[in-house]
């Protein structure tokens, strides 16, 4: 098999793809900026290990040499994506990250012609968000061909990782985004809804998810929004003042509050928090006569879940089994593809 190079393989996600990737008898090479974290690790791994930063292109595209496939997982991808990206296009490597975040599947999605001119597969999204839901999301569109909206709500998140928290925050001033029309369009409020997610109607909010984006490419649907279960902290969050999230949105302010995401938050649930929770996914779509469809997904817990999807994603490419262009997750395997994970079950409701 042709390598695989883990960038990022330092932070709470990384460390989880690594060391699924050694229990599958896979062996990649381990990359980030920091040596004092990443040697310790590549050598418990018994791994090959490259320190490199994201500011030289030209250090990026030696980080990678040799690689066939680069997975990606040290956000917060807007700043990160890019670079890599670049580095793999130019060196005809294929490209796959974990990201959630709207602008970069927007970004990777606008260079579709150059990743087929080069024969290189760019795959955001490879992990929690966007697997499960854009399989599911590709379900319901083949259930219903016609569908002309589409709502994916998501239930069960627990807590998360310093990196998560970070990205989030980037969010924190701007509005809701959903697609109207086929266009990405910001809401000044939060659409609500109700799901369920097994045990009766349970309020959701709508969040600037990635399937957003991704649900597009996959399914031509032209309206989509993505809600999450209405949590407590998710009520409080939304709930702050228009001029607060302004300022919160403030780069000094940003910089401030990240310092203290690192401070006072653990890298990422436990293995105990994680062995726990479970996921549950609820995708309904409308055609113009009103008809309805709808599907429910149970999976593992995220962060679980995208050690496993993301693995898988690059052991294929690295086998050649990647499908050149931008892709989705269910674009390049299917609808299907996150049925081939340990604890995934799909129902038709």
């Amino acid at each position: 098999m042709s390598a695989i190079l883990l960038y990022g393989a330092t932070g709470y996600t990384g460390q989880l793809v690594a060391e699924h990737a050694v229990a599958v008898g896979l062996r990649p090479i381990l990359a980030a900026r920091n040596r004092e974290l990443l040697q310790p690790l590549a050598e418990r791994l018994g791994l090959e290990w490259r320190v490199f930063d994201l500011q030289s292109p030209a250090a990026v595209r030696e980080g990678i040499a040799n690689a066939a496939v680069v997975l990606h997982t040290a956000g917060p991808f807007s700043a990160t994506s890019r670079p890599l990206a670049d580095a793999c296009l130019a060196g005809g490597v294929h490209y796959a990250d974990i990201t959630g975040e709207i602008g970069v599947f927007e970004a990777l999605a606008a260079r579709d012609a150059e990743a087929r001119a080069a024969g290189v597969m760019l795959l955001p999204g490879s992990g929690f968000d966007v697997v499960p839901s854009d399989c599911l999301a590709a379900h319901v569109k083949l259930r219903m061909p016609g569908a002309a909206r589409l709502r994916l709500s998501i239930g069960g998140l627990g807590n998360m990782s310093r990196g998560t928290a970070k990205t989030m925050l980037e969010s924190l001033g701007r509005g809701t985004l959903v697609r109207r029309g086929g266009s990405i369009v910001e809401l000044a409020q939060h659409p609500r809804a109700t799901a369920d997610f097994g045990q009766g109607p349970t309020p959701t909010i709508g969040v600037s998810w990635g399937d957003v984006s991704t649900a597009w490419h996959s399914t031509r649907i032209p309206d989509v929004e993505v809600h999450f279960e209405a949590s407590a902290q998710l009520e409080k969050a939304t709930a702050i003042p228009r001029p607060l999230k302004r300022l919160l949105s403030l780069g000094f302010v940003q910089r401030l509050l990240k310092r203290q995401i690192e401070r006072r938050l653990p890298p990422g649930p436990t293995p105990e928090q994680r062995a726990r929770s479970r996921s549950v996914l609820i995708a309904e779509a409308w055609d113009n006569a009103g008809a309805h469809v709808v599907s429910r997904l149970e999976t593992l817990e995220g962060y679980t879940l995208t050690a496993l999807t993301a693995v898988e994603i690059a052991r294929r490419a690295a086998l050649g089994d990647a499908p050149v262009g931008f892709q989705t997750p269910s674009t390049a395997y299917g609808s299907d593809f996150i049925l081939t994970f340990e604890g995934t079950s799909r129902q038709d409701l």
